[in-house]
């Protein structure tokens, strides 16, 4: 039993008493697997909710569980707002009225049939507080939607806007037509922070066979090479094949990576085709907070998507080049290369001079058709030269 719960368990109550934040997320952590068990039956056994509804709210919920059950409670009572604001923004790319209406029906539900099934003596309180989390966002989720514009107002801007988009997304296409591969992915980087108006675009593979993911390309490289680790659920921003938006990340980035990039806010783009996902693309405003609209991340999922095409029809072009050989000096510069250490470095940790590491940089890049360190590192990702 969590601390405070055995509290939350015995004391008398009045039935308008009030609980804290603290003692709900106590009671939620304490009862995960029976409260997981019925969203699942509740969720699953209703014949009317659609199977894109049935994603779509399984996927909110989920993430909802996460921030409960994953959050750092302490003197958040004080912050409460902000808490369920960053929640809610970062669900803003998979948001639908109704599928907001079923995940709080669901929710409720399984909490209801909870607290009436270990006959609970605090019933009240615990579903008040619900109820005045659920009233909340609610009301911050109409704020975002509505717009006391005209019919015809309200048309001209979503032309206005449909218009910008398609221009951006062309732009976009004849840059990745007239591009070479990933030899450009760090020109097509900057053209995208300048396209979409953010000041750091970050690149980060995805590796498959070991389900791990890798900082390859961005600004501050030696900060972003050294990005690296296995998908799990304590990486869920990376897991969601949706855009997120995190207007403060804190519940789902670790704080180190936050002080090392200095990030107040940052949206996570999933680069996929068909399913496949080659990585993701993070953008943000260099220690500024921003806010992000749903048409925004609509526009920058297209982005991903494009860029998975491209990165699939480059497949060819990698093939040719996948029988490489290196010899094991090569492979070992490289390893280090990923990590962000420059020629003077490595030399001292192999005993060469700056003079014969740069030398074996050289071959490197001639080896894979490389114009730069960068390029050398990106290509060897894609061709699964470091794993």
């Amino acid at each position: 039993m969590f601390e405070g719960e055995e509290f939350l368990m015995t004391q008398p109550f009045h039935p308008y008493e009030e609980i804290t934040f603290q003692q709900f997320v106590l009671f939620i952590k304490t009862h995960s697997k029976q409260m997981e068990e019925n969203v699942n039956i509740y969720l699953n056994l209703e014949p009317s909710i659609s199977e894109s509804d049935r994603k779509i709210t399984d996927a909110l919920l989920h993430s909802f569980f996460q921030i409960l059950t994953h959050s750092n409670i302490e003197g958040i009572d004080e912050d409460l707002a902000s808490h369920f604001d960053n929640w809610l923004q970062s669900q803003l790319s998979i948001l639908n009225m109704k599928s907001f209406n079923l995940f709080q029906l669901i929710f409720q539900k399984s909490l209801i049939t909870l607290l009436i099934k270990i006959k609970h003596n605090r019933i009240i309180p615990i579903l008040m507080f619900l109820l005045s989390i659920f009233t909340y966002l609610v009301h911050s989720y109409n704020n975002w939607i509505d717009e006391d514009t005209t019919d015809l107002t309200k048309k001209n801007l979503h032309e206005n806007r449909e218009l910008k988009r398609l221009q951006l997304l062309d732009k976009l296409n004849k840059l990745l037509i007239s591009s070479s591969g990933v030899h450009d992915l760090a020109y097509i980087l900057k053209k995208c922070e300048e396209y979409f108006h953010y000041k750091r675009c970050v690149f980060y593979a995805y590796i498959p066979w070991s389900n791990q993911f890798y900082g390859v390309i961005g600004a501050e490289l030696p900060k972003v090479q050294s990005m690296k680790g296995q998908l799990s659920e304590q990486t869920a921003v990376l897991t969601s094949k949706k855009p997120i938006y995190l207007k403060n990340p804190r519940n789902y980035v670790k704080e180190e990576h936050i002080k090392l990039f200095n990030v107040s806010s940052i949206i996570v783009i999933p680069i996929i085709h068909q399913d496949q996902l080659f990585g993701w693309l993070t953008f943000d405003q260099l220690g500024e907070e921003f806010d992000c609209s749903k048409d925004e991340l609509d526009l920058l999922e297209q982005v991903g998507n494009r860029l998975g095409l491209y990165f699939s029809r480059k497949g060819e072009e990698v093939a040719k080049t996948s029988d490489l050989h290196l010899t094991e000096r090569e492979t070992t510069i490289l390893d280090l290369l990923s990590e962000g250490y420059d020629n003077k470095k490595i030399g001292e940790l192999l005993f060469l001079s700056e003079h014969t590491v740069r030398d074996y940089v050289s071959s490197l890049m001639t080896k894979l058709k490389a114009k730069n360190r960068t390029q050398v590192v990106a290509l060897a990702f894609r061709l699964g030269l470091l794993n």
